[in-house]
């Protein structure tokens, strides 16, 4: 019995002996299958590897063929952006109106008349009327030729002593000037919305000569006025002047101021 049991326990260490004696002198018969295995599935990994690289130099291709832009291909159509056609322009669909402005014309004639009051001095405020003619050098000067009259009434002294110093004839007070004029300060006058009106006011100052009392004077005249213009033909003014000379009817000579307004209308030619 002990020798059976002796055996069974030597058997063990016999085979783990045998086993390392094979390893020291490098027998390793049962590793060559594997070396061979592993070169199998290296020459196949390979081959994968292969395959898998033409198939992602296909895939490259591909991907690079379908990202390439539009228009590099030879069979693709180039846009019209780049063709030079701009995109249409939206016109808005505003009616025009055609608007005229009156405006004062510039070496033309301009002819019209006046009525108004004019105050002789020591004769008392009476009606005037008269005629103009003016010539326009440019927009801003022209000259002006008025002529005009009016009668002289009776002074406080021949009124308290009923005393005529003048004869009916002598109290016509008559008198012709030409003067320059000047638009200073040109504007619009507006009518409502739609209608606009050319407006200026003009300074003017001349000489004349006046017939009254039987006398003829010299006579220097200055004023101002107003113009306005409805239309480029036609035009309305509004006047106030002075007319000055020295006068010695009351048997004193003095310097006489004689002060007119009117409003006039007059025409472009």
């Amino acid at each position: 019995m002990e020798i059976r049991f002796r055996v069974l326990l030597l058997t063990p260490l016999l085979l783990s002996g045998c086993s390392t004696l094979a390893g020291v002198f490098g027998h390793r018969p049962a590793q060559q299958a594997p070396a061979q295995d592993s070169g199998t599935q290296g020459g196949s990994q390979g081959d994968s590897s292969g395959s898998t690289g033409q198939a992602g130099s296909s895939s490259g291709s591909g991907s690079g063929s379908e990202s390439a832009p539009p228009g590099t291909g030879s069979g693709s159509a180039a846009p019209d952006d780049q063709g030079g056609n701009p995109p249409p322009v939206i016109e808005p669909q505003v009616e025009r109106r055609q608007v005229t402005v009156p405006h004062i014309r510039s070496r033309d004639f301009e002819v019209g008349g006046y009525l108004g009051t004019l105050n002789i001095e020591d004769f008392g405020a009476h009606e005037v009327y008269g005629v103009q003619i003016g010539y326009h050098l440019s927009e801003d000067f022209f000259l002006q030729a008025e002529a005009g009259r009016s009668e002289g009434g009776r002074t406080s002294f021949e009124v308290l002593s009923n005393i005529n110093l003048l004869t009916q004839g002598e109290r016509w007070f008559k008198y012709y000037d030409a003067s320059l004029g000047y638009n200073f300060l040109p504007g619009e006058v507006y009518l409502g919305t739609n209608h606009a009106m050319v407006s200026s006011l003009y300074l003017l100052a001349g000489v004349g000569a006046t017939e009254f009392g039987g006398d003829q004077n010299f006579t220097v005249n200055f004023g101002a006025g107003y113009k306005l213009l409805p239309t480029d033909w036609m035009a309305v003014h509004v006047a106030v002047e002075d007319r000055v000379f020295n006068s010695d009817i009351l048997g004193v000579e003095k310097l006489a101021s004689n002060l007119e307004a009117h409003i006039g209308l007059t025409f472009f030619f």
